[in-house]
């Protein structure tokens, strides 16, 4: 009897260490079917990662090469009549006309911003804008500050007085003891050269060519110092008034561009040698001015 329960205790320690075994087995099996699981949507994201990557790194790519600039930005002050003025809310002019045939031949859309005089140089070498183009003549002084295209008109600084003026030409303003006040347009040769000649004190200066001009009507300068075609408008707007028969400076207008930038200095050469081959230029100039 007790052989036969010591036979039976063994069999029964057997089928329990096979019942263990089995168990651990496949706890071992489920185990290592989590971590598959698990791990496959790692994989998956590694995978995902490196597309968004991928597809993040060609948008980057996009970027990093941005479309050519379709435009061009022309600064100039729209109170220079017929050079630049406002047709309704409309910019139009010489310079307006000529710019826009320089943009064609450059392939770009022109926008045109306007300004102070004063600030044109300053907003071209900060490059808030492409080009300065305002009636402006070319100076020593504003060649140390920017670069000058080829001449692509001529002007005349003109003297404005009342009809009964004292001053009946030029050398009046240089005659001894002369003290006259001369109006100006702020940042044009106008001012530049009078004030050379005949000192601040006598210069009164004014954001616009008209403002000075009625300055002149009112009596608070004796004379204004202007482009002639410009000067030529005002007397026409302002009864009273007329251009002295002689010429206080002759020069030549030119479009500014930031020093150094010689490429687009070279191209808008080209189009002004075209455009002045063509008679373009003599043609836009000739229907502002008769």
């Amino acid at each position: 009897m007790k052989k036969f329960l010591a036979v039976l205790l063994a069999v029964l320690m057997v089928f329990a260490i096979c019942s263990c075994e089995k168990k651990v087995d496949e706890q071992q099996s489920e185990n290592e079917e989590t971590e598959n699981v698990v791990d496959a949507p790692e994989e998956n994201a590694e995978e995902a990662g490196e597309e968004a990557g991928d597809d993040a790194g060609e948008e980057a790519g996009e970027d990093e090469t941005p479309a050519e600039n379709s435009t061009i930005t022309m600064a100039t002050n729209a109170y220079f009549k017929p050079y630049e003025f406002y047709e309704g809310d409309k910019i139009v002019g010489i310079d307006a006309e000529i710019a826009e045939e320089i943009a064609k031949k450059l392939g770009k859309e022109l926008v045109i911003e306007d300004m102070e005089f004063s600030t044109i140089i300053t907003a071209v070498q900060e490059g808030s804008v492409d080009f300065g183009m305002a009636g402006m003549t070319v100076t020593e002084e504003r060649k140390e500050s920017v670069d000058f295209s080829s001449s692509y008109a001529n002007g005349v600084q003109s003297i404005i007085v009342k009809e009964d003026s004292p001053i009946t030409s030029v050398d009046d303003l240089y005659a001894d003891g002369a003290s006259y006040k001369v109006g100006v347009q702020l940042g044009t040769t106008g001012d530049i050269y009078s004030t050379d000649d005949f000192g601040e004190d006598n210069v009164i200066q004014y954001s616009k060519g008209n403002e000075a001009v009625l300055a002149l009507v009112g009596g608070s300068v004796d004379c204004v110092i202007i482009d002639d075609e410009p000067a030529k408008a005002l007397v026409a707007e302002n009864e009273g008034l007329k251009i002295l028969d002689t010429s206080y400076a002759d020069e030549d207008y030119a479009i500014c561009v930031a020093k150094g930038n010689g490429d687009l200095l070279a191209a808008i050469n080209a189009a002004i040698d075209e455009l002045t081959l063509d008679g373009t230029i003599d043609a836009i100039v000739a229907k502002y001015i008769k």
